[in-house]
């Protein structure tokens, strides 16, 4: 599988281990940035490696910053894009199972080294289940400024009972 791979400053370390071990388990990765240490700002790696995934470069993009969340908000604005920040093991495997995530988010400061390695890991290995969870996958999408699903349909009104 074709990976792509980049961080922030914070992700530096977690980003090298990761596309260390993609290629270890027979991945090719391309490493999109930064290539050291010094500050960036993470919107700036989360949007290239989206567009990369979005023009085929890539099969599955993996995103590491701080946090992770940073990472998987920038990357969630390109339609298309489906950026999971997983902590551990059962939300790496549900992101790709039921969510069909495409990027893996992980936060360096918040999830150890043996952790990020697991999460990626279950992550690259794991399939979509398809079935219910397509129909489901595909009301993610809405079509940009109109409110509307990609498939053409108004969300449904919000309940004001719920909402109040």
């Amino acid at each position: 599988m074709r990976i792509l791979i980049a961080a922030d400053h914070a992700g530096f370390d977690v980003k090298e281990l990761l596309g260390e071990r993609a290629r270890e388990t027979g991945h090719e990765v391309t490493d999109l940035g930064p290539p050291n240490r010094d500050a960036v700002d993470y919107p700036d790696f989360a949007h290239d490696l989206a567009r990369a995934l979005l023009a085929g470069k890539g099969d599955l993009g993996v995103l590491v910053c701080g946090t992770g969340i940073g990472m998987a908000m920038a990357a969630n604005r390109h339609r298309g894009v489906r950026a999971a920040q997983c902590h551990d093991a059962f939300t790496a495997e549900y992101a790709r199972r039921h969510n069909n995530a495409n990027v893996l988010c992980v936060g360096s400061r918040t999830t150890g080294p043996g952790v990020a390695v697991q999460i990626l890991d279950i992550f690259l290995s794991t399939p979509f289940e398809g079935g219910r969870h397509l129909r489901r996958v595909e009301k993610i999408e809405v079509e940009q400024g109109t409110g509307l699903r990609a498939h053409g349909t108004a969300p449904p009104a919000p309940d004001k009972e719920r909402h109040s």
